[in-house]
């Protein structure tokens, strides 16, 4: 049975062991940037179809590295918020190195 999260703090280790696999965190990392230029671009447009381009972009490369490189089922369908959430804190954490040091901090709370 699936554990249930009632917080982030909770739900995000589950969330980087769910991307354990670095190809998959930089699968999310490239559709997040995407999406995040998509959003820029819908700001100096207004063209509204370029918002629903940031959803497709984010997505696509998220469930590619899910489905073929972790195998696994993406947390947006079962936590959908606290996925969405979790996706840009990992991805700033990326963006400024400290990626390997929360998945440090996982491993030492495991032993």
């Amino acid at each position: 049975m699936e554990k249930k999260y009632k917080t982030l703090k909770d739900f995000f280790p589950f969330y980087l062991e769910e991307h354990s696999h670095p190809f998959n965190r930089a699968l999310h990392f490239i559709g997040s940037s995407l999406a995040l230029g998509c959003i820029l671009g819908f700001i100096a447009t207004t063209k509204l179809y370029i918002l629903g381009l940031a959803l497709v972009s984010g997505y696509f490369f998220a469930w590619i590295g899910h489905f073929f490189v972790e195998k696994n089922r993406p947390a947006t369908f079962t936590y959908p918020f606290y996925s969405l959430i979790s996706d840009w804190i990992m991805y700033f954490k990326m963006l400024t190195g400290r990626i390997d040091a929360e998945f440090a901090k996982i491993k030492s709370k495991q032993n």
